[in-house]
């Protein structure tokens, strides 16, 4: 009886070990994903002011001058 109580407080440890190391995981991908997003929205709020600087349609354009 004694050994199974003894097996069974050390795969509770060793559960207790990983949870703690994929809650780390998690929080750290979690962190990761805020940038990653942030990051996302800077870049089309940036795409999107340069979609309004360029002409709505290239054929609008005129000609370069050595045409």
């Amino acid at each position: 009886m004694e050994q199974r109580l003894t097996e069974l407080e050390m795969r509770l440890a060793f559960m207790e070990n990983t949870v703690q190391t994929l809650d780390a995981t998690v929080a750290t991908q979690d962190r990761l994903i805020h940038e990653m997003r942030r990051e996302m929205q800077r870049l089309r709020d940036e795409l999107g002011g340069l979609k309004l600087a360029l002409p709505d349609d290239a054929r609008d354009e005129p000609p370069p001058p050595h045409y």
